[in-house]
């Protein structure tokens, strides 16, 4: 019988059940943090043969990387990435350690200097942004910190609702983008399916310098099988709208997170743009690293083994999560998710009005999870419902008491909720 169908004496006796098995959790005094996404240091040290290998500091063109000069990348580590990303050399630039700052920088330039000579949108009385949510709450954060108005849109199993993405575009000059994580997006795993990726590169906008922002951050991170999506740039650049992609990927996850590489990938009107602020932006990023990383991986070819090296770490979680979930909650109607088959998270709705209630119950024995809220604009998730797992940190012993607690936290809000409405 599901949860949600009981009596009220059921409930009742089950509430308390389940506050004793809740405070059997929390006198274990818990310390476990799965806030964020970040790789435990088991997926670490599969990347600690990086810290020594430089074979030279001189690259293929005979330039010395650790002087100045290469101000958008060396040209060998841009023909790495192009291999693993099917993207043209020439149309890369490389950036520091994070994909997070190019996007940020992106998106000042364009709110300073405006896009495509057009109007600086800091000029414009108001700059909307259309935020599919769930979402990267770090995507969202750029936007509030610049005060541009998102606006939410609801995701499915094949990414953004399109009709309402197409929709607003069309109608409000105002909107000025979108942000799209396309594989194994954050937090859900959905991966966009062709129709959306087309209907994206050639939907109608009310604003000529419309950008997507384009964060392929997962494109590799393989669990369970190795997808890929439809390239957007070339569906873009037959629709007439080359200039509409903004392409962002990094080896944060992939190497170490605050000492990867970062890229972007851009039309080349768009790329003699951005180098023509990246010149006074900055002296060069570190080639160092940059020749670090291609000495490590040798080719695409060592990046995807590694990457499955780093799939399995992360299988055996994802394991734990998705079994755990299907053990305790499968059938209750108290808890859906999603079964994502790479990135780095796994994502579950509650009951309506459940969320925040959960994640009060776990951080108070002992579990930190994403604030409740995060995935949705402004930190406000209309139905209070998505909660965002990240199991990578934590050791499977530990990922597994998390769980077992998540569920009785669930459990607990749930039955709380019913008790309390019925």
């Amino acid at each position: 019988m599901a949860i949600t169908d009981m009596t009220r004496e059921e409930l009742q006796t089950l509430q308390e059940q389940l506050r004793k098995q809740y405070e059997e959790y929390r006198a274990q005094d818990l310390k476990l943090d799965m806030s964020r996404g970040k790789p435990s240091s088991e997926q670490l040290n599969h990347t600690n043969g990086i810290l020594d290998k430089l074979d030279t500091y001189i690259t293929r063109d005979g330039v010395d990387a650790r002087n100045y000069g290469i101000l958008d990348g060396v040209p060998e580590v841009k023909e790495l990435f192009s291999e693993v990303l099917d993207i043209p050399v020439d149309e890369i630039i490389i950036g520091g350690n994070s994909s997070l700052n190019l996007m940020y920088d992106s998106m000042c330039r364009n709110w300073i200097h405006g896009a495509g000579g057009h109007t600086p949108w800091c000029k414009l009385p108001v700059v909307k942004w259309l935020c599919p949510s769930p979402g990267y709450d770090r995507h969202f954060a750029i936007c509030e910190d610049l005060g541009i108005e998102m606006i939410a849109v609801p995701m499915t199993d094949e990414g953004p609702d399109m009709d309402v993405v197409e929709k607003l575009a069309a109608e409000d000059d105002s909107i000025k983008g979108m942000w799209c994580v396309p594989l194994y997006s954050n937090p859900q795993g959905i991966i966009y399916s062709d129709e959306t990726i087309d209907r994206l590169a050639s939907m109608k906008t009310a604003a000529p310098d419309f950008r997507i922002m384009w964060d392929n951050a997962y494109g590799i991170h393989h669990v369970y099988a190795e997808n890929k999506v439809k390239d957007i740039r070339k569906a873009a650049k037959q629709a007439g709208n080359e200039d509409r992609i903004l392409y962002y990927f990094s080896t944060s996850k992939i190497t170490f997170p605050g000492a990867g590489v970062a890229i972007m990938a851009a039309s080349p009107n768009v790329c003699a743009e951005i180098k023509e602020h990246l010149a006074v932006q900055t002296i060069g990023h570190d080639k160092i690293n940059q020749l670090r990383t291609l000495h490590f991986f040798g080719n695409a070819e060592g990046m995807r083994n590694h990457m499955k090296l780093l799939g399995n770490e992360l299988k055996s979680k994802f394991d734990i999560v998705l079994a755990t979930l299907d053990r305790e909650l499968k059938g209750t109607g108290l808890l859906t998710w999603h079964r994502p088959e790479g990135g780095y998270f796994v994502a579950v709705d509650t009951l309506e009005g459940c969320a925040k209630a959960t994640v009060a119950l776990a951080r108070d024995a002992g579990v930190v999870l994403t604030n409740a809220g995060a995935t949705y604009p402004y930190g406000k998730d209309p139905r209070d419902t998505n909660i965002r797992i990240a199991p990578s940190y934590p050791t499977c012993e530990e990922l597994q008491q998390a769980m077992d607690l998540f569920c009785v936290c669930v459990k607990l809000a749930g039955v709380n909720k019913l008790l309390e409405d019925n």
